[in-house]
């Protein structure tokens, strides 16, 4: 089970994965703005032209604020998203430099200064030259 959870982990927070969802949400914020716009200020503008509905001026000022709402709840959604998408970039970045450092472990080999081969970083003498190394 710990296995699966770490696939599923990797698979969510790919690069592809994050994209998708964050043009999904973004989509469905969007589509309210349109909404709004179609409503408030189009289906207005054809109905006058068209003589079926006549608005007053308040009816006209609810029409802005109702646009403008939309125009706002999209903003909010977008700078929650950047914010979230930053911090798990942060997350991911830390958690990437943290592994990077645990594969950097010290060095068992080293190269023998006289024939210049590679050996065992705990040999005192080269199995190749015999030469005494210096600890």
């Amino acid at each position: 089970m710990k296995k699966f959870i770490e696939e599923f982990k990797s698979f969510a927070l790919r690069g592809n994965v994050m994209d998708m969802a964050v043009g999904v949400l973004i989509g469905g914020a969007f589509t309210s703005i349109v909404t709004a716009l179609t409503t408030n200020f189009i289906q207005p503008i054809l109905d006058v032209v068209t003589g079926a509905k006549t608005y007053t001026l308040q009816d006209v000022a609810g029409f802005g604020t109702a646009f403008i709402s939309a125009v706002v709840n999209f903003l909010i959604t977008a700078l929650v998203l950047f914010i979230l998408l930053k911090s798990i970039n942060k997350l991911m970045s830390l958690s990437v430099i943290k592994k990077k450092e645990e594969e950097e472990a010290a060095p068992t080999t080293k190269i023998c200064p006289f024939c210049k081969s590679e050996i065992s970083i705990e040999a005192t003498r080269c199995p190749h030259c015999t030469s005494e190394l210096d600890k």
